[in-house]
This record gives structure tokens, C-alpha cells and sequence, in this order.
């Protein structure tokens, strides 16, 4: 999805009478650097959406170094944080500093005091002795968290019982493209609470609109978008389109194996999920997403899926953007993203229903699924309970959705457009949302070897989440 709060920033900072030069999203280190260059600007400002974007960041913060820079660096995004930029971005740079910005309402004030000769050094020196803090905390902190062996772990999956197990077939299998849309309905499944989050509106809607002290400009954004949203409808601006494929299914210990028919005597495809290693209190599971699908010999399925609102927001925003009117451009790219989000929360509605009637008598109605009532999961690499993002090659590939939808992956494993969303479906009543969190050596060698990766190369996608440090020879896990 975009990262919104990137270009919140640059108007907040614009209305304050900074200029700002917006370069995009995923854009090459050397293209910042040469353009921080000729433009001889006073700060770089980056912004993460995806996981992936932290070690891009740390590797930024690097060639600032290494080609000299003496400018600050802001850091900023839905998947950063003040201890990452610590631990990992700052110490890469010392000519200056990496500075976390939590939202677009302080950006302001850290510009004002980095660009400030008064302030800056002593505002710098404060950064510096804060991050240490956080720093050593961080990492008393994972010191502290006992991780098991992976066949610990995997001695102490979810228990379900699948004696008796069925689950209705799906309608068909393989990949079918879904074209019957129409705007108006979609927008009926809009979860609008991460909207006001993506302007840092904290709050639950509706209730948000009644709030004492964010509640007038909650109003006043609210009416504008739904200006706009009708106007999106009435003129339809979007063309969406989707994606959606079913399989055979079973699990393979910590994978997910799909077969080509229902014999399921020809593998298709594989899934690999990763499993939960930190210490659980008794009676508690480490769970891997394969614990929800049905061992072999019971007949089970996964599916799959790829949405978008399609690419037509990026024209329209550009359009906004020459007229210098940023806060319609940003709004657009807002919109577009819930319209995706609510695709795929109507399309998963229809699943549950028609294309693979687990659940055909399901009543709820669309401003009740935000709670996430219903029976399934529909899981995204990515994201918590599988955080490895090349999964989505494997998705794509079974789905042929680049095809189906004109959604590609970038080298990085985001979706272009953004305004997009993938996931896969899994059926299974007892089945539900959690967190790898953390994952040691043992794990990551294994599943190199089932990915069939170097072992390096799976270090890399799984950054974010190693509870070691790629550079140390020892495991710190429960031996």
C-alpha cells in the first residue's frame, strides 16, 4: 500500500514554508544521494512502508557516510521505530545524525531545531545520549528472551483434531480473475478507522467524529473524503480488479504443499511458513501457519488472492500534484487504498459464501467485518504470522497475477500499484491471526534449505525479525 504518511510530511513541512522535493517511492540510494547533491539540500527524509525498507534505510544511513554526507536524516514510516532507528540506522552514520520522526505533527519542530545553528548541536547531543539509552535497553532486552531450538518448537504445534474433518470444496481450482465490480458496493466494506490514522487521527470510527479534541478536523476530513469518494463512484475513476485461485491442500510439517487435482498425487506448489520460538506458558503453542491446514490424508485447500483499485490513482493524483492542490493528491491515494483494503474484505466475504461456501450462511453485514467475526484468516507475506515477503513470488506465480491484474512486485516484494493487497485463504475454524516475533539461527538455516536460498539470502529477507546477529558465529538459542 503507499505510504501516505511520506507525503503528510512533506505538506505539513511545505505549509511552514520549507520546499520540499519528493522523489517518489522505492527510488535507488544513488538517486537521493545525486539529487541531495545537486539540489544541495539540508536534510534527506526517508520513509519505510514495508519491512524490507529497514534494511534499505541502515544501508542509506551507510553511503551517506561512505560519500561524506554532514546532513541529518529523518526517519520515518509505518514499519520504523525509534528503537530500530537506534540500534540499526544511526550507528551507520556519524557525520550526522538519524533522527526518528513519530508523525507528521513533530516533523516541524525536529526540521526547525536540526536547521537551527542554535539549537542544533546540543539538540543532536540529546538524540545521541537517548538513542544510547534505548540501545542499551533493546538489547538487555533481547538478551532476556529465551528462544527455543526449532524442534522444541515444533514439538508444541496448535492441536486440532482432525478426525472427522470436512470442508466443502471450493467451486473450482486454480486461478479465476473477478471482474463484476462496482465502486459503489465496495465502498460499503471501507473500515474507515485506518483512514483517520493514516492523516494520525488517533481513533476508533465513528466515535472518532464525536471526539473532544480531534473530532472537528475528524469531521472536516471525513466530509472531504466523502466528497471525493463520491466523485470516484460517479465518475469512476478506478477500474478494480482482482484475482482469486483455490488448491488442494496439505500440510508438510512446517509447509504448506498444494496439489494440482484432488488426487493430490501432483505437487503444485509449496508454501513455507515460519514457526513461533520464544518460550510459551504451558498449554500455549508455537505456531507456524501449516498447524491450520489439514495433514495428508484429509482432504483440505488453501486459496489465494490478489487485489487492486487499480493504476488509475497515480494519474489522477499527478494531476493534483501539477495543480498544486497535494491535499486532493494525497486524499486520492488515501481513498485508493481503503477501496483496496475494502476489495479485499468484500472478496473474502464472497469466498466465505459462494466461491468456497465454508461459511454459505453468513449474514454479517459489511461495517461488522472490521471485527473480524467470521470464520477464516486471509494471512499476507509480510506481514506478522508469515514475515517473509518472497512468499508472495509463490503467490503470484499460482495466481499469474501480474497478468490477471497488472499488479507487479518490485525487487523488494512491494506491490505496484500500491493501492493493493494480496493474502491467502485458510479455512480452517480454529484458525487465527498471530506473530512470528523473533526467530533464531536453527530456524533460518531450515528454512533456507526448504526455500531452496542461500543461507545469506534468507538472513536478508528475514532481517527484521532475527533474534541474533548475522555477523556473530553463536546462537543464542535454549540448547
Amino acid at each position: 500500500m503507499h505510504d501516505i504518511g511520506k507525503n503528510i510530511v512533506g505538506v505539513v513541512l511545505a505549509c511552514n514554508n520549507y520546499e520540499i522535493i519528493d522523489l517518489g517511492v522505492m527510488v535507488p540510494p544513488q538517486k537521493i544521494l545525486q539529487t541531495a547533491r545537486e539540489e544541495n539540500v539540508d536534510i534527506i527524509g526517508l520513509s519505510g512502508l514495508i519491512t524490507p525498507s529497514l534494511d534499505e534505510m541502515a544501508h542509506m544511513a551507510a553511503e551517506m557516510e561512505r560519500e561524506g554526507f554532514d546532513i541529518p536524516l529523518l526517519i520515518g514510516g509505518a514499519t520504523t521505530s525509534k528503537v530500530h532507528t537506534a540500534v540499526k540506522i544511526a550507528p551507520r552514520y556519524s557525520k550526522n545524525q538519524a533522527v526518528y520522526v513519530l508523525d507528521a505533527s513533530r516533523a516541524v519542530g525536529v526540521v526547525s531545531q536540526l536547521l537551527n545553528p542554535e539549537t542544533k548541536a546540543t539538540y543532536i547531543e540529546g538524540i545521541r545520549e537517548e538513542y544510547v539509552t534505548v540501545t542499551d535497553r533493546h538489547e538487555r532486552a533481547e538478551r532476556a528472551k529465551l528462544r527455543l531450538p526449532l524442534a522444541t518448537a515444533r514439538a508444541n504445534p496448535v492441536q486440532i483434531d482432525w478426525t472427522g474433518y470436512t470442508v466443502p470444496a471450493p467451486t473450482f481450482t486454480g486461478p479465476q480473475v473477478i471482474d463484476d465490480w462496482d465502486l459503489a458496493e465496495i465502498v460499503q466494506y471501507i473500515d474507515w478507522t485506518p483512514f483517520f490514522q493514516t492523516w494520525e487521527l488517533k481513533g476508533v470510527y465513528p466515535k472518532i467524529l464525536q471526539d473532544e479534541r480531534q473530532g472537528e478536523a475528524a469531521r472536516a476530513l471525513f466530509d472531504d473524503a466523502q466528497a471525493m469518494l463520491q466523485q470516484i463512484v460517479d465518475g469512476k475513476w478506478f477500474a478494480p480488479r482482482a484475482v482469486v485461485g483455490f488448491w488442494p491442500a496439505n500440510a508438510v510439517g512446517d509447509d504448506i504443499r498444494l496439489f494440482t487435482d484432488e488426487s493430490r498425487q501432483t505437487p503444485l506448489s509449496t508454501f513455507h511458513t515460519l514457526r513461533q520460538q520464544h518460550t510459551k506458558r504451558p498449554g500455549r503453542p508455537n505456531v507456524a501457519l501449516a498447524d491450520f491446514i489439514a495433514p495428508e490424508g484429509v482432504a483440505d485447500y488453501i486459496g489465494g488472492f490478489v487485489v487492486t483499485a487499480g493504476p488509475e490513482e497515480a494519474a489522477i493524483s499527478k494531476r493534483f500534484d501539477k495543480a498544486n492542490d497535494n491535499y486532493s493528491a494525497i486524499l486520492v491515494k488515501a481513498l485508493a487504498d481503503r477501496i483496496a483494503e475494502a476489495m479485499a474484505e468484500l472478496m473474502h466475504q464472497r469466498v466465505r459464501r459462494d466461491l468456497w461456501p465454508y461459511a454459505a450462511d453468513e449474514t454479517f453485514a459489511p461495517d461488522e467485518l472490521a471485527a473480524e467475526p467470521y470464520r477464516g484468516i486471509r494471512p499476507a507475506p509480510g506481514y506478522p504470522a508469515q514475515p517473509d515477503h518472497t512468499e508472495k513470488l509463490t503467490l503470484f506465480s499460482l495466481l499469474d497475477a501480474t497478468a490477471a491484474t497488472g499488479v507487479e512486485l518490485t525487487e523488494s516484494m512491494a506491490m505496484w500499484p500500491g493501492s493493493s493487497v494480496s493474502g491467502m485463504y485458510i479455512g480452517h475454524p480454529d484458525a487465527y491471526y498471530f506473530g512470528v516475533a523473533k526467530v533464531e539461527r536453527d530456524q533460518v538455516q531450515d528454512y533456507a534449505e526448504r526455500k531452496g536460498m542461500t543461507f545469506e539470502e534468507a538472513e536478508r529477507w528475514l532481517a527484521p525479525i532475527l533474534n541474533y546477529s548475522p555477523q556473530s558465529a553463536a546462537s543464542v538459542a535454549a540448547e
